[in-house]
């Protein structure tokens, strides 16, 4: 049991500050492990952020850390969506994949143990990660800790809700359409999704056709930085490979930017309607980055989203589809309408029924309609925008157990601003730069040219300094 003044130093700490602790010999790992187990047990009763705890895996963990690690000790989640951690459940939070264990690591994992983070469990996440909601059938709803009756967003919602509660400072995520800045909007924490092809995807060759990201939630911009920092990087045969800075990106982070060319929009690019409180967290952004020195003007961007988002969604069917046929040699046996939530099972079943040349033509348009947002956008150093276009959902809004693949798809509406990005392969990062009249967070994106990540984290400490969220606790937390 860890000790108050152990657990208060813990909870008002990010990842960075506890990492410095266990290298001075002011806390061990082990301590920091305790401290995060007696938070965990705490408050996961209320909000389901947790789903399979690993505390015996982490305890022996801590016993062997390397003190000068970046994040050594510091006490860490992974999703429980593809990244494979040795000994731990890889189920996709799917009850096809429930008896699954992993049976290597993959290459961002060892990267993460190289920086010495320490697993203590797995967050909750959607069936297959498709949801911009975590309401698994297999594992149940996780809680937003501000309001228990709106989403915390998903696919990673179970690991912001952990870190804006105090769990965890710092927790794996992952993004095909939003997944990583939309939990972080909802929930009031960090959401960096980096460039395509900044950190490999080894053993795998590719997610999505680049759009696919993992990453992680934080609740400082220095720890992304300092995280990109520990795993980013490719492999000889990756397909993306984006440029890199000479210097450390938590170095970069912290130095401010030269005079930005910065555009803005409040102008869905899908045809919807913006919440007048999230239209307005967007132009206190763009007000502040004006006072900052740096040059700012409005521009819409001219994306037919919702033919972007036809192509888009009717590519991840297919690959859904092939996805759940690879993985049955894992299984032993072919998956069936009972073993998948109903929209899972709808999306196979219309993979399967796309055709080789329309998918192809897919991937194609897919990649033109990248270059044309890429084009646009190009001429500014940051482009800022709502991460979700109205304020979170009601819990149940995104139904899984919805058998139409369009009616479903057709109620990601509010992630206008997020899934281009995706496509495009820019580095975008959601900020809780504003909280609504009812204290609801409420994200603002920053995005990048590609492979600037830089100019974004430092930026977006800037804004950290001039809008500050640190000190800010949801109602559920320790």
């Amino acid at each position: 049991m860890a000790s108050e003044s152990l657990l208060k130093t813990y909870t008002n700490s990010d990842a960075l500050a506890l990492a410095e602790m266990v290298r001075k010999g002011d806390a061990t790992p082990a301590e920091l492990v305790e401290a995060a187990i007696t938070v965990i047990e705490q408050l996961n009763p209320k909000l389901n952020a947790v789903i399979h705890k690993l505390y015996d895996m982490g305890r022996d963990r801590a016993a062997t850390i390397d003190r000068t690690a970046p994040f050594a000790g510091v006490p860490w989640l992974l999703k429980e969506l593809a990244s494979s951690w040795e000994g731990a459940p890889l189920t996709n939070s799917s009850s096809y994949f429930r008896n699954l264990v992993a049976t290597n690591d993959s290459e961002a994992v060892r990267r993460m143990k190289a920086a010495g983070l320490v697993l203590l469990g797995k967050s909750n996440a959607p069936e297959n990660g498709w949801s911009i909601s975590t309401e698994p059938k297999l594992y149940g709803a996780t809680v937003n800790p501000w309001n228990a009756d709106i989403t915390a967003g998903g696919s990673s919602g179970g690991a912001a809700a952990a870190v804006a509660s105090r769990m965890v400072p710092i927790s794996e995520a992952s993004d095909g359409a939003g997944s990583i800045r939309i939990p972080a909007s909802c929930c009031g924490v960090v959401g960096l999704k980096p460039s395509r092809g900044r950190i490999t995807l080894s053993p795998s060759g590719d997610y999505w056709y680049g759009g696919a990201y993992f990453f992680c939630i934080t609740r400082t911009v220095r720890d992304a930085a300092a995280y990109l920092d520990a795993v980013a990087g490719a492999l000889p045969g990756d397909p993306y490979t984006p440029p890199s800075p000479a210097e450390p990106w938590l170095d970069l982070s912290a130095r401010a930017p030269r005079k930005l060319r910065v555009a803005y929009s409040v102008t869905p690019p899908n045809g919807t309607p913006i919440d007048p409180q999230v239209k307005a967290a967007v132009e206190a952004t763009a007000r502040t980055l004006e006072s900052l020195g740096h040059t700012v003007e409005e521009h819409d961007m001219p994306l037919d989203g919702n033919r972007a988002w036809e192509v888009y969604t009717r590519m991840t069917c297919a690959y859904t589809a092939a996805l759940f046929d690879w993985l049955e040699p894992l299984v032993g046996r072919s998956v069936t309408p009972e073993d998948v939530e109903p929209v899972t099972w709808a999306i196979i079943e219309r993979g399967r029924a796309i055709s080789g040349m329309q998918h192809v033509t897919d991937i194609e348009e897919i990649r033109q309609i990248a270059r044309a947002i890429v084009g646009d956008l190009y001429p500014y150093d940051l482009f800022v925008a709502p991460t979700l276009t109205q304020l979170p959902r009601p819990v149940g809004y995104y139904d899984m157990s919805e058998t139409d693949v369009d009616r479903y798809n057709a109620k990601w509406t509010d992630s206008a601003f997020a899934f281009p990005f995706n496509m495009s392969g820019q580095p975008a990062i959601s900020l809780p730069l504003a909280w609504s009249k009812e204290d609801i967070p409420i994200g603002v994106q920053l995005i990048g040219r590609y492979g600037d990540e830089a100019t974004v984290l430092a930026a977006s400490t800037q804004l950290e300094k001039e809008m500050p969220w640190r000190n800010r606790r949801p109602p559920v937390s320790a």
